[in-house]
């Protein structure tokens, strides 16, 4: 399989994709008027517990306060000690000589943290929607080869290593390891058919980097943002680029410079494999990943065999109906219904690793009377969700071709990133969010001065998109003016759609046309 990531990257967003021989499977958009936390940490006061529920509320410093969920507490406590660095910033459990059970575990919250306490957490899921972050007090600091786990003990490998002789052999690198060093580590699929050596320096940088953080945390006063997580184009290079990878390409001098300088500290041999591109045209639009983008959006996604799948994400759950569409077979019809199925299992998981679905996800395959059958479907679903970086836990296929599963969510879905609630029907349906259509519309007033080499233009536009460019804080119409030498000049037009938009030569009634 050849394996790419193509990163775009401008003033308003930076862009990663991931293509499995040429298709797109995986998408992150960062934009860079988003305030970002996923991974940061925070030193938090927690503000109210509720043991009935087993939670605690943090403030860390955000519009909303942090949720924290006793699982997210209990890890720390497998063992019957006190981290002595945590003990300095009073993160220590109280005594539990008489816990109190509550929803399956043996303590009760309140017995573990109180209010006006000062505790170490990490962001484990972005806002989404209405709520607030998830936090953690399992901290994990992040490298190419290892994961540290300061507040923990365990030490775990990357079930994607699949070699029973190497993961151990990693274990006992880890275990030697660790005699010297306080906490525990996650072994990285990139640490594959590395030696001690190779990762050691490594692993020292992350225990200097706690280090740091435990000295910045006991000088700074509750809530205050304590580390934060590297930029994007490191994430992605730190969490994505493994040998599998045939090539990284970047269309951003910047950081494609990034990037290299971040390989070459780190001593890796893949620094060859990143390319940067320099065509005229847009990275995303010579990839074919634009047009993939707006399918990805659509509810009906067909099959090459006819068929179709339906996806309909809603706040409590997704589901994803199987249907044959104008696929009728030649043979008897559990043959027919088996390879459609069989067919839909890869493009069922290429979209939910696309449009990042998470929580609970019901997949719908058409009814199949022959249990081996059912057998074939469900395991090829199995293999399929062998690709995916989130955690999933599938549940056994119904009689009915149900297949109930849950998948890690830690960042808003596609849908909710590029998308917004449609003002045209009372929020039953979704249009394009006004940061989206913005960034569009800035894009091609690029591309008509490229075309028609005016330095004058006009644009005609929703009176909602007119308002939101000329009260647009970052001044991104002015920075783009600058840049190109060129005048826009907005006109508002009630009348027309909220997505569209039109483009002239100032004087003229000619519109400048881009497809």
């Amino acid at each position: 399989m050849q394996k790419e990531i193509i990163i775009s990257d401008d003033e308003y967003e930076t862009r990663c994709a991931v293509l499995e021989d040429g298709v797109l499977t995986e998408i992150d958009i960062e934009r860079k008027n988003d305030e970002h936390t996923l991974n940061n940490t925070y030193k938090g006061r927690v503000e109210n517990v509720l043991p009935g529920m087993q939670i605690a509320f943090v403030n860390i410093g955000l519009e909303r306060h942090a949720f924290l969920h006793i699982s997210d507490i209990i890890r720390d406590l497998d063992e019957d000690r006190v981290n002595e660095n945590n003990a300095k910033l009073d993160l220590n459990r109280n005594s539990a000589d008489s816990p109190k059970p509550g929803r399956g575990y043996p303590y009760s919250i309140s017995d573990l943290i109180h209010p006006n306490q000062e505790i170490l957490v990490q962001v484990g899921k972005e806002p989404i929607g209405t709520k607030g972050p998830r936090v953690t007090t399992c901290i994990t600091l992040p490298g190419r080869y290892v994961v540290y786990l300061p507040t923990a003990s365990n030490i775990g490998v990357s079930r994607r290593i699949e070699s029973a002789e190497e993961r151990q052999r990693l274990r006992e690198i880890a275990e030697a390891i660790r005699a010297d060093v306080e906490g525990g580590f996650i072994i990285r699929t990139s640490a594959e058919g590395k030696s001690e050596k190779d990762f050691a320096a490594e692993i020292q940088y992350l225990v200097d980097q706690w280090k740091r953080i435990v000295k910045r945390a006991e000088d700074l006063s509750a809530p205050s943002l304590v580390h934060k997580e590297h930029s994007f184009i490191i994430r992605v290079i730190r969490d994505s680029f493994t040998t599998e990878v045939t090539q990284v390409v970047i269309d951003s001098k910047e950081q494609y410079q990034d990037a290299i300088d971040y390989l070459s500290s780190s001593g890796s041999e893949l620094r060859s494999q990143v390319k940067l591109y320099n065509k005229s045209a847009p990275i995303f639009e010579s990839y074919g990943i634009d047009k993939e983008l707006k399918k990805a959006l659509g509810e009906k996604i067909w099959l090459k065999c006819g068929g179709h799948l339906i996806i309909q994400q809603t706040e409590a759950m997704v589901s994803i109906d199987v249907n044959t569409g104008k696929f009728v077979g030649k043979k008897d019809p559990d043959n027919t219904i088996l390879s459609a199925n069989l067919e839909a299992v890869e493009e069922v998981v290429r979209q939910i690793r696309l449009r990042d679905l998470g929580g609970i996800i019901v997949i719908d395959f058409i009814d199949m009377d022959d249990p081996e059958h059912r057998r074939m479907v469900y395991k090829l679903l199995q293999q399929a969700l062998d690709k995916d970086r989130a955690r999933t836990n599938l549940l056994h296929i119904s009689e009915l071709g149900l297949v109930e599963m849950t998948r890690q969510r830690t960042r808003p879905s596609l849908a909710t990133v590029l998308t917004e609630s449609c003002p045209y029907c009372d929020g039953h349906g979704a249009v394009l969010s006004t940061d989206t259509i913005t960034i569009d519309l800035l894009r091609s007033v690029k591309k008509a001065h490229r075309k028609s080499r005016k330095r004058k233009l006009r644009v005609v536009a929703n009176e909602h998109i007119v308002s939101h460019l000329l009260d647009d804080r970052s001044n991104r119409l002015k920075r783009l003016e600058k840049s190109l030498n060129l005048q826009v000049r907005l006109e508002g037009d009630a009348d027309i759609h909220l997505e569209d938009y039109q483009i002239f030569p100032e004087g003229s009634n000619r519109e400048i046309y881009l497809n």
